[in-house]
């Protein structure tokens, strides 16, 4: 009987043990350096940044925490990759699409920003390879006028073809230039389009407005995107904005009006303001 009560016992407390160890197991806590993945639209394209964002903390950072002149992974935890769906240059160089580990060398006066096929160093720099690059860029560092608190990896400045890979820290801001060669095959594209049996006017005249091309082209093909479609006030707009660049001051205020006339019936109120700025504008 007694050694029933003593099994029944044991039993007992090993459940407690492990129901504690469980609830242990479970207990969730923030990360020191939450993981962070940012996806951003570029050329024809996506760029995918997956990285570690560690935090100050009161701490010297450059120079310091992260030594100058050493490799560094940028950040925390895992390997730092950064994906391109598309071939595009980095500082230059070209690199063609794929997953890329994203190291740095950080220095006083320059940093260098290395792409590799390495993709899972982590915290193992030391056994980083230079066989491994696809590409090493030397960049200037500056000081930054505000402190940013959580390690940052951001894609900046993005227009049709060119964007800035940034990477921020404490008071340190590095800049890297990245470009698509995106221009023949959107040119084909289009070509393509304009052969076919519903031509994309307003995406072929929106490109040839922004990058400064063939603007009486451009002014043709809006115009029968607008025929096509006469109440799409987003069109409207762009036929006034080739116009105005194109110093036809009387056709773009027209244009700009027709856009408040049809905005104002959709409720679109920024449409609105946008045309009226440029009425603004032709009129000075």
């Amino acid at each position: 009987m007694k050694t029933n009560r003593f099994l029944v016992l044991s039993a007992a407390t090993l459940l407690t043990v492990s129901s504690i160890n469980t609830t242990f197991a479970q207990l969730k806590i923030p990360a020191a350096s939450p993981s962070q993945t940012t996806k951003q639209s570029f050329a024809l394209g996506e760029i995918t940044l997956e990285y570690s964002r560690p935090a100050t903390k009161g701490r010297a950072i450059f120079g310091d925490l992260v030594p100058f002149d050493k490799v560094w992974r940028t950040g925390a935890n895992a390997t730092t990759k950064i994906t391109f769906s598309n071939d595009v240059k980095v500082g230059g160089k070209e690199v063609k699409a794929g997953t890329y580990g994203l190291f740095t060398i950080p220095g006083k006066s320059s940093w260098q920003v290395m792409l590799s096929k390495d993709l899972n160093l982590g915290a193992n720099v030391a056994d980083y390879k230079v066989a491994n690059e696809v590409a090493r860029v030397e960049v200037k560092p500056t000081t930054l006028p505000f402190k940013v608190e959580t390690f940052t990896i951001n894609i900046a400045d993005i227009l049709p073809s060119s964007a800035t890979l940034e990477i921020m820290w404490d008071k340190t801001r590095v800049a890297v230039p990245l470009t698509a060669d995106i221009d023949q095959t959107i040119t084909q594209n289009i070509k393509a389009s304009m052969a076919s049996e519903k031509p994309a006017y307003f995406e072929a005249a929106s490109y040839y407005y922004e990058t400064n091309r063939d603007l009486p082209q451009a002014l043709a093909w809006v115009t029968k995107a607008t025929e096509q479609n006469p109440n799409a006030f987003w069109i409207m707009l762009l036929k006034a904005r080739i116009e105005l660049k194109m110093n036809e001051k009387k056709n773009a205020i027209a244009s700009a009006q027709k856009t408040v006339e049809l905005a104002t019936a959709a409720k679109n109120g920024d449409y609105v303001k946008m045309a009226n700025d440029l009425i603004a504008s032709a009129q000075k």
